[in-house]
């Protein structure tokens, strides 16, 4: 019996939402003429729309090729954005105990920002899978994103459904034989909040201190519909909040803990 631990990224390991950041951080990190005025012109910012951000990031992408920003400037803004504090030492405690803990990380990001991030931090090997949408460069250098999936779920992003993406995470690994003692699923946002339905008694849902998905946990206290929570909710503010919880809970399931001497 393993652990599952379940990760959002943006606001979550990060401290920051990687998508904003290729903007902003291009203009930091670089400082070029690639984004004038520092912005987004209005006819890229004007064309979002609710519920279809990875459509409008896939415009923010090709004006950010247009000004022939090369995939390496790219790469190197996404490697400048920091950590939430306390996020690297919980990382390092996985990677170093993955014979008791499978990590996961579903995200509305992409699998190149997501992948960099990691990389570029020595982090890697502490994440099994990473579910988001699929980025890639084309031959003219533009980054493509496409959308993780199609769902029928009304309370998702039309491109990503978190709880579909954790059902069948599951059932495939219970196929396998992978059965989990304890699910901890850490997020922030209000998309974090679908997945948490399927989650079990035994499970720990942990919110961001402050944070959208904490304020909409608060409102299902007491509800009895198909979006109750049996899940126990425990806040955090760092990575060490979890980290303290994570060795409590292996601690208490008397499983062998492998420390680097």
């Amino acid at each position: 019996m393993k652990t599952l631990m379940v990760f959002d990224f943006d606001h979550t390991v990060v401290d920051e939402n990687s998508d904003t950041w290729v903007v902003s951080g291009s203009f930091v990190f670089c400082a070029f003429r690639c984004l004038p005025d520092q912005s987004l012109p209005d006819s890229v910012k004007h064309s979002y729309r609710k519920g279809h951000w990875t459509e409008f990031m896939g415009r923010v992408m090709n004006y950010i090729g247009d000004q022939e920003v090369s995939p390496d400037r790219v790469r190197r803004v996404m490697e400048t954005i920091p950590f939430t504090a306390g996020m690297t030492d919980l990382l390092t405690f996985i990677s170093q105990n993955k014979s008791t803990i499978d990590c996961i990380v579903i995200s509305d990001s992409n699998t190149m920002f997501i992948g960099w991030i990691l990389h570029a931090a020595g982090l890697q090997a502490a994440v099994d899978q990473v579910f988001t949408n699929p980025a890639k460069f084309n031959e003219l250098g533009y980054m493509e994103v496409q959308c993780h999936h199609s769902h029928e779920c009304g309370r998702c992003p039309i491109n990503l459904c978190k709880k579909k993406v954790l059902e069948l995470y599951l059932s495939e690994q219970a196929n396998g034989g992978v059965e989990y003692e304890r699910i901890f699923y850490v997020g922030d946002g209000g998309n974090d909040l679908c997945p948490t339905s399927c989650l079990r008694g035994r499970d720990v849902v942990m919110p961001r201190r402050g944070y959208t998905l904490e304020k909409l946990l608060a409102k299902l206290d007491g509800q009895e519909d198909e979006t109750s929570l049996r899940a126990r909710v425990l806040a955090w503010s760092s990575g060490a909040d979890i980290l303290q919880e994570l060795k409590a809970s292996m601690q208490s399931e008397a499983v062998p803990v492998e420390y680097d001497t």
